[in-house]
């Protein structure tokens, strides 16, 4: 058993705390008290003078797939043979040596959820994982936690690039359709008794059942409005990746009842998609009442950065409470799982970051990580 005694800080769900014990057992948290005795058997974590809050987690990530120092041998999180690969999935491509999870740690980032890489209109499943371990199936939070996919130019330029399908937005909307169609129709060949498999439609009608989402990369507002058309077409659960311009369609988002991941927005315009990229976009995210996580889209933005992004986004006009729940809570939310993460609280994974002052003072470091009861990282 674990104890972290004198804690002050934020819960995750919006409130804070103050000189607080968090007992863990087993890898969870199983108390919050005013306890401060405990027998000798006990290991003490003192966090007097620090700050105290959920571990963070990063909704959309290609940490491990897409590793930094190595070049083009560790570029594993696009197969671009076809525009359409869902059969593929990330946990297979992970390298949890990738100095990005150390990143992560040291940073805070406990949670993360990596995909494929938007190159392709379906790109293949992606997974959940906590971001420390040296076998990533010993990480897995959920797999699959989502099936890929994208809009806009990424697939227009990889795959038009060589004269294939698709050229143009109709062409992606129209493979993305074709596909649905297809596992739609596999899923009713299968119900009538046919027993040959096919891997690449059984993924997409994982999407069809809603037992995942889609989740879908889409930039610039008339592609997040071809989503949302997509959405309603099959009757389908996804969330919307990146959503740079969704303040410019805020409402219409909101009356569609879905999860934004937002960002990653510490980066240059480097393409048309982003002329419009900017901090803007969540405080309009805010008052439409649309739901968001900040990611940084690790390795566009480097992992450790996540917290950054927060604070740059407190800095133009964000609540700083509602920053938090978006690299906290409202991401556990993002991702489904947040009746596990994202949260100080009793039955709750023992995922928990000591911080050497005000996380949100960009001069402070984090001291201490916790994944599941166990430090991971120490100053």
């Amino acid at each position: 058993m674990k104890a972290i005694i004198h804690a002050t800080g934020y819960d995750g769900k919006g409130n804070s705390f103050t000189n607080k014990t968090i007992i863990i057992q087993n890898g969870k948290i199983v108390e919050i008290s005013d306890r401060k005795d405990f027998s000798n058997d006990v290991d003490i974590i003192d966090a007097t003078g620090k700050v105290v809050t959920p571990g963070l987690i990063d909704v959309h990530t290609h940490l491990g797939v897409f590793e930094q120092g190595i070049g083009k041998e560790g570029h594993d999180f696009n197969e671009t043979s076809s525009p359409t690969t869902a059969e593929i999935r990330a946990l297979d491509g992970i390298n949890p040596f990738d100095q990005g999870f150390e990143d992560a740690r040291q940073g805070g980032i406990t949670t993360v959820q990596i995909l494929p890489g938007s190159a392709n209109v379906i790109g293949g499943e992606m997974v959940i994982v906590k971001t420390y371990g040296k076998i990533v199936d010993e990480m897995v939070v959920k797999s699959p936690s989502g099936l890929k996919a994208a809009t806009g130019e990424n697939p227009k330029r990889v795959h038009g690039g060589k004269g294939n399908m698709p050229t143009t937005r109709m062409g992606v909307a129209a493979l993305l359709r074709k596909k649905l169609i297809e596992a739609q129709n596999y899923l009713m060949k299968m119900e009538n008794g046919n027993k040959e498999r096919n891997l690449e439609m059984e993924n997409i009608g994982k999407v069809l059942k809603m037992e995942i989402p889609l989740r879908v990369h889409a930039h610039r507002a008339e592609d997040i409005a071809t989503v949302l058309r997509l959405k309603n077409e099959f009757n389908i659960d996804l969330t919307i990746e990146h959503g740079t311009e969704g303040h410019l369609i805020a409402d219409y988002i909101a009356a569609h009842n879905v999860s934004v991941a937002v960002g990653p927005t510490m980066t240059s315009r480097s393409k048309v998609e982003l002329v419009n990229r900017g901090w803007h976009t969540l405080p309009a995210y805010v008052k439409a009442g649309v739901p968001f996580a900040i990611t940084t889209d690790h390795p566009v933005v480097t992992i450790e950065n996540l917290m950054t992004s927060a604070i740059l986004a407190v800095k133009h006009g964000l609540d700083e409470k509602i920053a938090m729940q978006a690299i906290t809570y409202h991401a556990a939310m993002h991702l489904g799982i947040e009746k596990a993460v994202g949260s100080i609280e009793s039955g709750k994974d023992a995922d928990i970051v000591l911080w050497n002052g005000d996380p949100f003072d960009l001069r402070n470091s984090v001291e201490t990580t916790v994944i599941n009861g166990n430090i991971v990282y120490q100053k």
